[in-house]
C-alpha cells in the first residue's frame, strides 16, 4: 500500500501514545495540522524537483507561471530549449509571472523549459516524500503536537499529574531537536550536489558583463 498522511498519522499517534481509537486525546484533523506543518518544514530543505513546459506569447517576455503551484523557488528557465548545450536564460518574478531577461522579443508561441521546486504532497491519497524520509515527517509532527499540547495545558488540572504538561514538553523539545538535525542532515547532504543547473549562454565576458554591465 502507498504511504499516505493516514500511515504518518498512525505513527505519529504511536509516538504520542494516543492509540486509544475509543478515546483519542487529539483529533485526526489536528494532528493532519502537524503533520502538513512538518511536510512544509521538509520541503524548504529538500524540495520536490519539477520540471514544466510553458510557452511564449509573440512579443512579450512575460510567461505566467500560475499553473506552478505551491512554489518554492524558480531555479533556471531554458529557452530556447532542444538546443546542446542548453540554453539558460536569467529571469525575474513577480505576481505569478516570470519575464524572460532577453533582448529580442519572441516572435511568436515557443516552448520553454522551467525547472522549479515545490512543496512536497502528502494526503489521503499521494505522497512525494521519499520513503526514506516518511520518519523525519512523524518525528517533525510528533513534536509540532507535543508542543502544542504543553501550550494548551499550561495552568490546567491534568489526570495524570501536575507535572505532565512538563513531560510533554520535555518530550516535544526532544523531538524537535531529532527534527532539526535531521533536517540538517538533509541540507548538508543537498550541499554535496551542485544545485545550480547551468552558466547563462554566452561567453564569459557577456556573462560578466550580464552580472556587472558592460
Amino acid at each position: 500500500m502507498p504511504t499516505t498522511i493516514t500511515t504518518i498519522r498512525s505513527r505519529v499517534r504511536q509516538d504520542l501514545h494516543d492509540e486509544d481509537s475509543g478515546g483519542y486525546r487529539r483529533t485526526d484533523a489536528v494532528l493532519d495540522r502537524h503533520i502538513t506543518r512538518a511536510v512544509n518544514d521538509y520541503s524548504l530543505e529538500a524540495p520536490l524537483e519539477q520540471k514544466s513546459t510553458l510557452t511564449t506569447t509573440a512579443g512579450s517576455r512575460s510567461i505566467s507561471v500560475a499553473s506552478l503551484t505551491n512554489i518554492i523557488a524558480i531555479d533556471a528557465v531554458e529557452y530556447p530549449i532542444d538546443q546542446y548545450p542548453p540554453k539558460y536564460v536569467p529571469v525575474s518574478r513577480w505576481q505569478g509571472v516570470i519575464t524572460l531577461d532577453l533582448q529580442a522579443l519572441p516572435a511568436g508561441v515557443e516552448n520553454v523549459n522551467v525547472y522549479w521546486t515545490r512543496v512536497h504532497t502528502l494526503d489521503g491519497s499521494t505522497s512525494t516524500i521519499p520513503v526514506a524520509h516518511e520518519e523525519i515527517i512523524a518525528i517533525g509532527a510528533a513534536a509540532h503536537a507535543a508542543l502544542d499540547w504543553t501550550s494548551f495545558a499550561t495552568n490546567r488540572t491534568n489526570t495524570g499529574g501536575e507535572d505532565v504538561w512538563g513531560r510533554y514538553k520535555a518530550f516535544g523539545e526532544s523531538r524537535h531537536r531529532d527534527f532539526r538535525r535531521e533536517l540538517a542532515r538533509i541540507v548538508r547532504a543537498n550541499r554535496v550536489r551542485v544545485r545550480k543547473l547551468f552558466t547563462p549562454g554566452g561567453s564569459i565576458a557577456e556573462q560578466r558583463d550580464r552580472v556587472y554591465g558592460p
